[in-house]
C-alpha cells in the first residue's frame, strides 16, 4: 500500500516502515564498516551511523539531522568503494523521509 509521505500506517506493529527501512539499512552499514579495515574518518562515521540509529528509536527522526548525518557519513565514506552499496542502501532510506530542505 503506498501512502504519502507523513502518514502513519493503519496496519501491522504501527511503526514507520520508513523508520523501519532505516533502521535495517544503518545496521546493515555498521556491520559492514565494523569488518572492514580502519581508515582515516572511520570514528566520523561510527559516531554518525549512532546517531542514526538513535534517531530511528523515536518515531518521526528530524528530517535535517538525518540529512546531515548522511553527508558527514558519506563523506568519511567516500573513498571506500567497498561500503559504497550498503551507504547507498542509508541515503535510499534517508530520502524517504522527503526531499532535501522539503
Amino acid at each position: 500500500m503506498l501512502r504519502s509521505l507523513g502518514q502513519r500506517p493503519v496496519t501491522g506493529s504501527g511503526e514507520d516502515p520508513r523508520v523501519a527501512g532505516l533502521r535495517t539499512a544503518v545496521s546493515r552499514l555498521r556491520r559492514q564498516l565494523a569488518a572492514h579495515p580502519d581508515f582515516p574518518d572511520r570514528a566520523i562515521a561510527e559516531d554518525e551511523l549512532a546517531a542514526l540509529a538513535a534517531m530511528t528509536a523515536r518515531d518521526t527522526p528530524e528530517i535535517p539531522r538525518l540529512r546531515r548525518s548522511l553527508l558527514l557519513i558519506a563523506g568519511a565514506l567516500g573513498s571506500v568503494s567497498a561500503l559504497r552499496p550498503g551507504l547507498s542502501d542509508v541515503r535510499d532510506a534517508v530520502d524517504l523521509f522527503g526531499p532535501p530542505g522539503g
